[in-house]
This record gives C-alpha cells, sequence and structure tokens, in this order.
C-alpha cells in the first residue's frame, strides 16, 4: 500500500518512493480491515502452536518470549515497555532517547506481532519490519560497521531490541548529515524524526527551509503529541 510521492516536501510515510526509508504509509480503509483479519487468523495460529519455528530460525520458549514482546500496541500494548533498550541505544547512538521512544510511539499505528508482519509482507512486499518499521533497504545501510551487521532484516520482528538498536543508529547516521546550523523552522529532534519518516534527501529539503506536505506534517504532528508520553515512558 505505499504510494510515490511527487516531491520532497510530500516525502510522508514514504516506503519504495525513497528506497532507503524506513516508514511506509499509515494504514487506512480496506488495510487496517485486512490488518484486523489477519491479525485474528494469525493469532490463533500462533496459539494453537506456540512451540513451532519461526521465519527468523527460532522455537520453543524464546520464540514465544520474542513473539510476545512484540505484539501490538493496538492490542494494549505500550512501546514503554522497551524503556530500557531505548536508554542504551539512544545512548550508545549518541541521539536523544526520548526521541527514539516517541518514534516507536509514532510507529506503534500497526501491529507489531512477527506472524502478520510476514503475513502483511507477502501482500506488500515493500512492507517495513519490526517495531520501528524498518525498510530492507534502511537496514542494510544502516547495519555495515556496527555490531550487528550480522544481523538480517527478516529478523526483526522477532527481535524488537534489534529493531531499537537499528532505529537508534539510523538516527544517528541521520544526525551526521545536518549542517552545523540551519534556519530555525525545525529544531534538531524534529528533523531527525523528518529523516525517520521520509528520507535525508526530503530532511535536507526540510532544512533548507521546505515545508512537509500532508502526510510528513502528520508524522510530525503525531511526535509532538507523543513527546510527552515518551518522557514518562523513560521516567
Amino acid at each position: 500500500m505505499s504510494r510515490r510521492y511527487r516531491s520532497p516536501q510530500d516525502c510522508g510515510r514514504s516506503g519504495p518512493a525513497y528506497r532507503g526509508s524506513v516508514t511506509g504509509p499509515r494504514r487506512t480503509g480496506p488495510a487496517l480491515a485486512t490488518l484486523a483479519a489477519l491479525a485474528l487468523a494469525t493469532a490463533a495460529c500462533t496459539a494453537s502452536r506456540p512451540g513451532e519455528p519461526t521465519a527468523a530460525g527460532h522455537s520453543g520458549p524464546a520464540a514465544t518470549h520474542a513473539a510476545a514482546s512484540a505484539s501490538p500496541t493496538v492490542g494494549g500494548q505500550d512501546p514503554a515497555r522497551y524503556a530500557q533498550p531505548v536508554r542504551r541505544y539512544a545512548a550508545a547512538a549518541g541521539i536523544d532517547a526520548q526521541l527514539l521512544m516517541a518514534i516507536l510511539y509514532n510507529e506503534s499505528y500497526k501491529p507489531h506481532d512477527p506472524a502478520l508482519e510476514r503475513a502483511w509482507q507477502k501482500l506488500n512486499p515493500d512492507a517495513a519490519f519490526g517495531v520501528a518499521n524498518m525498510h530492507r533497504g534502511a537496514f542494510d545501510d544502516t547495519k555495515r560497521g556496527r555490531d550487528f551487521a550480522d544481523r538480517d532484516w527478516t529478523e526483526l520482528p522477532d527481535d524488537p531490541n534489534l529493531a531499537i538498536e537499528a532505529a537508534a543508529w539510523y538516527l544517528h547516521d541521520l544526525a551526521r548529515q545536518l549542517p552545523a546550523s540551519w534556519p530555525g523552522r525545525y529544531t534538531k529532534d524534529e528533523l531527525l524524526a523528518l529523516g525517520y519518516n521520509a528520507g535525508p534527501g526530503s530532511m535536507a529539503s526540510f532544512v533548507a527551509g521546505g515545508k512537509p506536505g500532508a502526510v510528513a506534517q502528520d508524522y510530525l504532528d503525531h511526535l509532538h503529541s507523543n513527546w510527552d508520553r515518551a518522557a514518562q515512558a523513560l521516567a
């Protein structure tokens, strides 16, 4: 359910419009209905076969724990449960932990269940994986030279810690692309969130004073609304 955008300012939740982008457009209408149906089917399957191997090759209690830790926010799960890895990986990457947590809240708009994510990816090959909604290209670029370089994008649904670590370092890499100063329209964290959503090319446009399109602005608005929640989750 990806769309292509006409200009950098329209690159909101951009998916394959930017091959290295992290997120994809917010699901609405039939797409959400499909996700809900898949969620019900997935829940029934995983409940009846909790010990079967996952696509990442894990089985038994470890796989069951991984699936539980990535269960959908829409079902009552809260990214606040990831406070410890958010603090750890944000510190390692030199980025704001509150920003990383707020992004996890932004990305909790869809269910994060491993089997459901893989089922959706079969319908939409350009779908993102993991609690941070990262696309394959962004993950492969980010992992180079890092301590998770031997990990694979397909592991993200089963490993929230890996997803959070990769998101932290992606934000780190975006921060390195920012100039020493820019017009006062956006803060550093706002620009990084926009870059996380729309990619570095669009971030550069916003640094130069460009105005986000409606979808990117929606992402920024959600970041603002999730900002205090993120602080409370990390307290």
